[in-house]
This record gives C-alpha cells, sequence and structure tokens, in this order.
C-alpha cells in the first residue's frame, strides 16, 4: 500500500528545529520532501554541537531524515527562476525565516499565489500578530512567552525551562497538523491558502491545564491540589507545583533504592483515588483506609506532603522497576524516571520503531528517534538525512533542465 502523503511534494525552507521537525514528520508519512539549502553551508545545524569532525552533527540528521536536498541561491536571478519553477511543481511551502524575509526575497504570498494558486505556505513564527510579531524566537525563549517557565519548577525557586522541546518541536507538530488540514480543505476548495503556527501559541497550547488553573485561582483564591496548600500562599498568579500532577489526581516523585548514588533512582507515584486502599495495603498502613483523616480525597488534601514521605520510606527499600512491578499488579498508576541511556538501550522502544539506528555514509551508524505516530496501513520506513545539495542535479531533471543547463546554472553560482 502507498504512504499516506504519497504525490504531495513539499518545499522546504526550513532550519534548525521547529521547521524541520514539522517536514521530516511530512517526509515520514510518504510526502516527498525537498529541502532548500544554501550552497557550501547549509541549515546551520549541519555544523552545530558537532561530536566528529567535519560531519553532518547529529542535530542535523535527526531532524532531516527522509528528505532530499538541494543547493539554491535565492539571490541569484537564475536560481530564483529555479525556485519559482519548484514553487510551481509543490504542494506545500514550509518556512520559518525570520519575520518578512520571505517578502524579501521577492516570495510575497501573492507572488506564490500568482506562481500556483494551489499552494500552501505555511510558517512558524514566535509571535501571532501583536506587539511582539517582529520578534525573533528560540526554544527557551517561547517556553517563557508561553507560560511553561512560569509555571514549571519550585515555589521557591526561579523559573525553570523544560528539557522537552515544547517551543520548538512542539510547535512544528502543531504545524504538520495545519498544514494536512489545509491539504484536506484543498481537495474540496481547489485553493491553498496560509498555515502559521506561532510558538508562543503552541507552548500555551501544552500548557492549557495552568490557564484553566489561573481562572480557578482568580476564583477562589486558592489551589488546595497544589503544594502549596494549606500552609502556603498563593499570590495572584499560578504558582509554579514541583512535581504536582496538575490533575484531580496528587502524583509526586519519589526517591527509590540506590538514589544517593544513581540521579535517576526515582519513582512518579500517583496516589488515585479508587486504589486508595491498595495503596495503603502496600505501603503498610492499613488504618489510613478507614481513616476520616485519610480516607476521602478531599481528606488527604492537607497531608499530602506526610502521605508521600510514609510512601517514599516504601520506595526507597525497592528499586524502581521493582517497585513498578509490585505496584502495577495492584493497578496503582506510577512510572519510573528513566535517564536517557536506559531508554537508548530499551529493547521495546527499538521494537516498535519509536527509536531506530540509521546508518550515514559520513557518521556510521547512529540512533534517532522514529515517527511517534504509527498507521497501521503505512508504516514508516527512517531513511538517513541528505547531505548537502545531494539531490540537486536529480530534482534540477524533475523539473526539466538539461545536464548542460545544470552545469551553466552552477557555473553561474545559482545552485
Amino acid at each position: 500500500m502507498s504512504k499516506a502523503l504519497d504525490g504531495v511534494r513539499i518545499l522546504d525552507f526550513t532550519h534548525v528545529q521547529s521547521g524541520p521537525t514539522c517536514t521530516q514528520l511530512l517526509a515520514w508519512f510518504g510526502a516527498d520532501v525537498i529541502k532548500v539549502e544554501r550552497a557550501g553551508a547549509g541549515d546551520i545545524t549541519r555544523e552545530q554541537l558537532r561530536d566528529i569532525p567535519d560531519v553532518d552533527s547529529l542535530y542535523f540528521t535527526m531532524l532531516n531524515h527522509n528528505k532530499r536536498s538541494v543547493t539554491i541561491d535565492t539571490k541569484n536571478p537564475e536560481g530564483k527562476h529555479v525556485l519559482e519553477a519548484l514553487i510551481q511543481k509543490c504542494d506545500v511551502l514550509v518556512e520559518n525565516f525570520a519575520p518578512g524575509a520571505l517578502d524579501r526575497m521577492g516570495f510575497t504570498w501573492e507572488r506564490i499565489q500568482e506562481l500556483n494558486p494551489r499552494m500552501i505556505v505555511a510558517s512558524v513564527k514566535g509571535f501571532g500578530p501583536g506587539p511582539y510579531e517582529d520578534c525573533k524566537v528560540y526554544e527557551n525563549v517561547a517556553q517563557c512567552a508561553g507560560g511553561a517557565a512560569s509555571t514549571t519548577g519550585f515555589d521557591d525557586g526561579p523559573p525553570v525551562v523544560t528539557g522537552a522541546q515544547i517551543g520548538d518541536s512542539g510547535t512544528g507538530l502543531h504545524l504538520a497538523l495545519g498544514i494536512v488540514t489545509a491539504l484536506y480543505q484543498r481537495t474540496h476548495s481547489g485553493r491553498g491558502q496560509r498555515v502559521l503556527a506561532a510558538m508562543q501559541d503552541g507552548v500555551l497550547n501544552l500548557c492549557r491545564v495552568k490557564l484553566r488553573d489561573q481562572q480557578r485561582l482568580e476564583r477562589t483564591g486558592v489551589m488546595k491540589e497544589y503544594p502549596q496548600y494549606p500552609n502556603g500562599e498563593f499570590g495572584e498568579a499560578v504558582p509554579r507545583a514541583g512535581n504536582a500532577s496538575g490533575g484531580g489526581q496528587p502524583g509526586w516523585i519519589l526517591k527509590c533504592k540506590g538514589w544517593e548514588t544513581d540521579p535517576n533512582a526515582y519513582i512518579y507515584f500517583i496516589t488515585q483515588a479508587p486504589v486508595w486502599a491498595k495503596i495503603c495495603n502496600v505501603i503498610g498502613k492499613e488504618e489510613w483506609a478507614t481513616d476520616p483523616n485519610y480516607a476521602t480525597p478531599a481528606a488527604r488534601l492537607p497531608h499530602l506532603k506526610d502521605i508521600f514521605a510514609e510512601i517514599e520510606r516504601w520506595t526507597m527499600t525497592k528499586t524502581k522497576f521493582e517497585a513498578m512491578q509490585i505496584l502495577n499488579k495492584y493497578d496503582i498508576p506510577c512510572g519510573p524516571i528513566l535517564s536517557m541511556k536506559e531508554i537508548a538501550e530499551e529493547p521495546s522502544l527499538r521494537k516498535t520503531g519509536t527509536i531506530v539506528e540509521v546508518d550515514h555514509p559520513t557518521r556510521g551508524k547512529y540512533l534517532t528517534v522514529g515517527n511517534p505516530i504509527k498507521l497501521s496501513d503505512s508504516p514508516t520506513e527512517v531513511t538517513r538525512s541528505p547531505l548537502l545539495g545531494e539531490h540537486t542535479d536529480e530534482v534540477m531533471a524533475e523539473l526539466g533542465y538539461s545536464p548542460e543547463q545544470v552545469s551553466a546554472l552552477r557555473t553561474a553560482g545559482a545552485i
């Protein structure tokens, strides 16, 4: 069976992380993604954080699988003609330039529509329309502006950014959905359209429960599931909540056996109400199941610190995997804190294609993430990232250029 996005051609003007995340996902689903790069340099991440001299970095390779690379000098008049030909042949143009860059190149929305009325132009920007729309934004800036940093960390410390790339990769995932939606609408309308995913908007979408809590706080002045309750104070804005779950089921990260030497010997433990009696039995506090101070969720809220301290006394006698094995028998929700080393070595993730090993002609074999979305009729095959300009001649031939014309363009510095 063909791939889900077979026949869709993507003109990829993206770089670094947010845009390449989007176009790589589309490539995994079968789209033909043509990555346009500068001759001699290419995407800046090819050289960032290198671990092998003069070889494409892991940063680049892990964001550009299943793509083709062409080099075009868009400032060269002949290069612009090549780009115009590509726009006429492609379905989607994806870019994450600084605001206004595409217009300055001479490719305004109006010009693109003249060349191809069915073209979808998809953009990642830092901010949507408003006072900051011309600002340049990177991952951690997006986390701060989208509400993630102010609500992450512990209440006695500064705001904290998360290791999950919710600003860059998160926004790229949002943009991919927007593109697929626009492609579907085009099947009815016959028209292209613009798709915008702002990084601030994407982060806020992932932080929606904190916007929920802001309104609850304004109405009640207190949030009883937060660790600040009952002895702390609440201000006007949603505070940092440490490792609280952010939902109706209180949770916390607890030490396990070996925590003194292993920074990841921890488990996340949720005191879910339906299994409270089982929790009490496991940790040897059977009396709590009927004690009025602990028997109901509302009664437990003022005592959460003491409850988790008692549970931790039990978890510290078990490794995180031993604790998991015991707790899962009783359907008590929990999860080990897995290091990147443990994740990289987990056989089940290799089996499902969540982590894959790829062979690169200059780098050799390396690990990367696979497609996190699995389709039963369209399994993803992860192929290596392209070398800089590797497919220029191939794509030019598809556009109808002869070998002599390609040679002349290369001599003129257009490609």
